[in-house]
């Protein structure tokens, strides 16, 4: 899958791209191959603060949380409209994830 993104993306010896990750143990992989142009840098554990999306999770998990769902399909649809509800809630978002240090949008030319 790296040797796929990095040819897409057109990693190589004059373009470097670097995947920040963090570090859940399903992204890193003993004798992992990276692709020339490629530069995995991980996050140190316990920094929401760079990831703020993290602090979002326990809103997504409200609706779902000891439940049981009778198919994907149904759990799909109640995280969607959780998803939905967070993004129509643009204050409680930026209440618990928008750190005053956070660049603003950049909106490209």
């Amino acid at each position: 899958m790296l040797a796929l993104f990095a040819r897409e993306a057109g990693a190589g010896r004059d373009r470097i791209i670097v995947l920040v990750l963090d570090n859940a143990g399903w992204h890193s992989s003993l004798g992992l191959t990276v692709p020339e142009g490629i530069r995995l840098v991980y996050l140190p554990p316990y920094t929401p603060e760079l990831q703020p999306a993290e602090t979002l999770w326990v809103h997504l998990d409200e609706p779902i949380v000891n439940r049981h769902f009778d198919s994907l399909a149904d759990l799909d649809a109640v995280v969607a409209r959780q998803c939905v509800a967070l993004n129509s809630d643009r204050d409680r978002v930026r209440g618990q994830a928008g750190f005053h240090w956070w660049p603003d949008r950049v909106v490209p030319n």
